[in-house]
């Protein structure tokens, strides 16, 4: 009868205050820790994936890099303000053909909306009112109670300026506002809104009066 050979030690070596041993076996060619290596590859990881979105948020963030004076060929007067939904921007129209444009955050898909409006109030600091019907949305989705009122500070989500925008005598309850998340523009996350830098929310708020029109396409 023939007798196994033990496997033979192919090295030891010595690193610091550790010995370490290496063997090989004969035929052995996947470990069973190799092979759950594998298994462990093939799952499907939504942390991973997680991460890789919110990381492409902070990526689409980075790009924008503020405020510029791009070329205007539209039939709008200086002085108004257009918001192109499709492009996160808001424009506001200079003379001579000129408008600045801002990056901004938009409504997500179901709440964005189009037309006509004016600026009939401003607001510094302002506090947030949810409608009664975003309250009563974020609980039945989310689980989320939000507050009947919230009072204007660096916390609240309407930033550090706000223009709210009416039709004739109505409030739309749309806004123009400043952000304390700026990761959200560019991006198509409101229930409407338009949100703005508060950086930048503190300078139109500067440039337009009360009666300013917003055309929204």
């Amino acid at each position: 009868m023939r007798n196994r050979k033990t496997p033979k030690a192919l090295t030891v070596f010595h690193a610091g205050r550790r010995t370490f041993l290496l063997t090989a076996l004969a035929g052995l060619t996947l470990s069973a820790t190799a092979f759950a290596g594998i298994e462990r590859k093939r799952r499907f990881n939504f942390r991973t994936l997680a991460r890789a979105e919110n990381a492409a948020a902070r990526r689409s963030s980075a790009r924008y890099t503020g405020k510029k004076i791009v070329p205007y060929s539209g039939p709008e007067k200086p002085g108004t303000i257009v918001i192109v939904t499709r492009e996160r921007a808001l424009y506001y129209v200079l003379p001579g053909g000129k408008a600045e444009r801002y990056g901004v955050g938009v409504g997500r898909e179901g709440f964005q909306w189009s037309g006509v409006a004016t600026i009939r109030r401003k607001a510094v600091w302002p506090e947030w009112r949810p409608p009664k019907e975003m309250i009563e949305r974020e609980w039945k989705l989310y689980k989320r109670r939000l507050p009947e009122v919230m009072k204007g500070g660096p916390d609240n989500p309407l930033g550090a300026r706000a223009l709210y925008l009416y039709q004739g005598n109505r409030d739309t309850l749309y806004r123009i506002h400043g952000t304390n998340d700026p990761t959200t523009i560019g991006r198509a996350v409101s229930s409407g809104c338009i949100r703005m830098l508060n950086e930048e929310i503190i300078e139109l708020y500067e440039k337009v009066p009360i009666g300013t029109k917003v055309v929204v396409l």
